[in-house]
């Protein structure tokens, strides 16, 4: 039996942690990582554009992040308790966090945006949070409800788009993304039962209208609802300030994980300190206490690859290369579609692209779902197969650190064979 084989006897369709849908002709067992490429069990190489689904910005097996991650695994690996890794790298995110006045820490970035909506609620007493259509925020029922909705309903009904999530139907609040008028009626009409507003800045790729942000911060301050930025993935991506940095815009509160762990399983969460106060253990048995605890929140071995990543970030020229290769890759791909005259769009932002088969604009999740997804899904198969690491039940690409023009003109080549072969 091989591995492919003994993958599907034991993991449902053959994954062991999610997503991918992979056929079971492609499927294949990763052995090792090293920059931005990695290796299968069977020696062939690929170039990594999902990079830990954004996890590991810095590259594979950076060796700042693996020095870093040896020396406290000889000490210890979880203590389940303050350490010095922790209050180290507390102390450097509320330095460079606007929102962060306060913070705890979880196992990953779907505890902590869990945890800013219990938070929202215990503050506010309220019960409902408002999400966008289309975004993200973890594995929590929020996170996996109208996230990829089929049934353009009105807002804002949400639609259960995972089953096992009944609650959602009553606890959540849908709004288009970049509709600031239409999320203005909303929250005016629920301000009595909502809680808090989830957002991610830059929604999956697709980046905010101008005042969009700006807007939605004024709402939820004339409402007092609690304004939660997921920034698990923007965090540290578009600036070392993250989202609240590069937009200029602060939320109530704020949720951390993927890059922030340099590739290590990582989650944390902060805020304005009267709301984080909530989780205070003296508070336990009254009606002013969240309750919050991690296992794994903050170990040493997590913590400390952390403060290494965040020592790679702050290297002087990231940012700028980030953004360069970002901008590299997405005009590079908007010159091969218009060689091979497709009708698509390139978004995205910093190290971030993603091409969606449409000739429309696209702003928010209906717009983007409007383009052709059995394209766009069949041509990230073929990339995959040329040896292009990603996950092709999305079209979302992440770069790293790693990554270089040469690296992204390797992937342009792969990308206009893989046009050439799946156009109708």
């Amino acid at each position: 039996m091989d591995q492919a084989e003994r993958a599907l006897a034991v993991f449902p369709a053959g994954i062991a942690n999610g997503e991918f849908g992979l056929p079971a002709e492609q499927l294949v067992v990763m052995a090792r990582g090293e920059g931005c490429h990695l290796w299968d069990t069977g020696g062939r190489e690929y170039l990594d554009f999902s990079l830990g689904w954004g996890s590991c910005l810095v590259g594979h097996a950076r060796p700042e992040i693996v020095e870093a991650v040896q020396a406290q695994a000889a000490m210890g690996s979880n203590f389940a308790y303050l350490n010095t890794h922790v209050l180290d790298l507390a102390e450097e995110i509320c330095r460079i966090s606007p929102a962060s006045q306060r913070l705890r820490f979880c196992a990953s970035g779907t505890e902590a945006t869990m945890y800013c909506q219990r938070l929202a609620r215990g503050f506010t007493g309220k019960t409902k949070i408002l999400k966008f259509e289309g975004a993200y925020h973890g594995a929590n029922e929020a996170g996996v409800t109208s996230l990829f909705a089929q049934k353009d309903l009105d807002y804002p009904q949400p639609e259960l788009t995972s089953a096992g999530t009944p609650a959602a139907a009553y606890q959540l609040l849908v709004a288009p993304y970049n509709d600031l008028g239409k999320t203005a009626s909303i929250i005016a009409d629920n301000r009595n039962e909502l809680a808090g507003v989830i957002m991610e800045p830059l929604q999956r790729c697709t980046p905010p209208k101008e005042g969009f942000l700006e807007g939605v911060r004024q709402l939820c301050t004339d409402h007092g609802i609690v304004l939660i930025y997921d920034e698990v993935v923007t965090g540290f991506r578009l600036a070392y300030g993250g989202a609240q940095e590069y937009y200029g815009v602060t939320p109530d509160l704020v949720a951390y994980g993927k890059a922030l762990g340099g590739g290590y399983p990582i989650g944390a969460f902060g805020g304005r300190a009267d709301i984080m106060e909530m989780t205070n253990e003296h508070r336990i048995g009254g009606e002013d206490y969240v309750w919050m605890a991690s296992t794994l929140g903050g170990n040493p071995v997590s913590a400390a690859a952390a403060m290494a990543a965040l020592s790679v970030f702050r290297q002087p020229g990231t940012y700028e290369r980030l953004h360069g290769l970002g901008n590299y890759l997405r005009a590079g791909m908007r010159r091969v579609l218009r060689d091979h005259q497709e009708t698509a769009q390139v978004i995205g932002d910093g190290p971030l692209a993603q091409v969606v088969f449409s000739g429309d604009a696209v702003f928010d999740y209906r717009s983007t779902k409007k383009g052709d997804s059995a394209r766009g899904r069949a041509c990230m198969l073929k990339l995959f197969e040329s040896g292009v690491f990603l996950n092709p039940m999305g079209t979302k690409l992440y770069l790293s650190l790693a990554h270089d023009e040469t690296i992204c003109d390797q992937f342009l080549d792969r990308f206009s064979d893989a046009l050439s072969v799946t156009k109708a």
